[in-house]
C-alpha cells in the first residue's frame, strides 16, 4: 500500500494523478494549510524533515518515504510501470524530451511562479498594515520588470513545443505532461493563456482523462492559494 501525504492545493495532485493512470492502489492522508501562513502543517516533517508535500511512502519497500514531485512519480514508474505506459522506451527522442520536460517542470517554470506568488502577498496578512502600500509597490515593480517577462517567455516556450506534438514528449501521453500540469495551471489560475492557446487546449485534453477525474475528486481541484 502506497500512502500519498497530500496537502491540499499543491504539487501533491500530481502524484495522485499519476498513481490513477497506473491504477495502483493508494491511501490519501489529506493536510491543511495554516489558514493564515498557507504553509503546511508541522506535522508533516514527521512523514519527512522537510515537512513539505508531496511525499509518499511505501509499505511495500519497508515503509520508506519518497520526497519531491519529481523523484515520486520516476520512482512510482520504475517499479510500477512495468508496462511503460507512461515514459517512452529507453533511448528514445522522445524519452530525451521526456526527461526534460519532466525536470524543467520543477527546475525552471515552478521558481518565477512560487515568486509571484509569494510577491502577491506582500500587500495582505501577516505583513504589517503601514508596510503593506510599501509592498504592493515593490510586488508590483517586481512583476513588471521581471516576473511577467519571464512568464511570458516561459509560456511561449511551452506554447511552441505543443505546437510541434500533441503532449510534451511527443505523440503520447506521459508522466512529463503530469508533471508539466501545475505550472500551467498556476499560470491559467492568473489569467496567463490568453495568448496560448496550445497550452489551453492541452489543459482541456488532460481534463477530458478519466484518471485525472478521479484524482481531482480524491484531492481537490488546483486553485491560487
Amino acid at each position: 500500500m502506497i500512502h500519498v501525504h497530500h496537502l491540499e492545493n499543491s504539487r501533491s495532485q500530481r502524484v495522485i494523478w499519476c498513481l490513477e493512470e497506473l491504477g495502483i492502489e493508494y491511501e490519501l492522508v489529506t493536510y491543511r494549510r495554516d489558514p493564515v501562513t498557507m504553509l503546511a502543517p508541522e506535522s508533516l516533517k514527521s512523514v519527512h524533515p522537510l515537512g513539505k508535500a508531496p511525499v509518499i511512502t511505501d509499505e511495500g519497500r519497508d515503509g520508506r518515504a519518497v520526497a519531491e514531485s519529481g523523484a515520486i512519480l520516476e520512482y512510482l514508474l520504475e517499479r510500477y510501470d512495468e508496462a511503460g505506459q507512461l515514459a517512452p522506451p529507453a533511448g528514445s527522442d522522445e524519452r530525451e524530451r521526456y526527461r526534460f520536460w519532466l525536470h524543467h517542470a520543477e527546475g525552471s517554470a515552478m521558481p518565477p511562479l512560487v515568486m509571484r506568488l509569494v510577491f502577491s502577498r506582500l500587500g495582505k496578512p501577516p505583513v504589517p498594515a503601514l508596510m503593506r502600500p510599501l509592498g504592493r509597490q515593490f510586488a508590483k515593480g517586481v512583476e513588471q520588470r521581471f516576473l511577467g517577462p519571464r512568464l511570458r517567455e516561459l509560456a511561449s516556450f511551452w506554447d511552441g513545443a505543443l505546437a510541434e506534438s500533441p503532449w510534451f514528449a511527443g505523440e503520447d501521453f506521459s508522466a512529463a505532461d503530469i508533471q508539466m500540469s501545475f505550472p500551467i495551471l498556476a499560470l491559467e489560475s492568473r489569467g496567463g493563456l490568453a495568448s496560448s492557446p496550445n497550452l489551453a487546449d492541452f489543459l482541456s485534453r488532460c481534463r477530458e482523462r478519466e484518471a485525472y477525474r478521479r484524482a481531482m475528486e480524491r484531492g481537490g481541484e488546483f486553485s491560487v492559494v
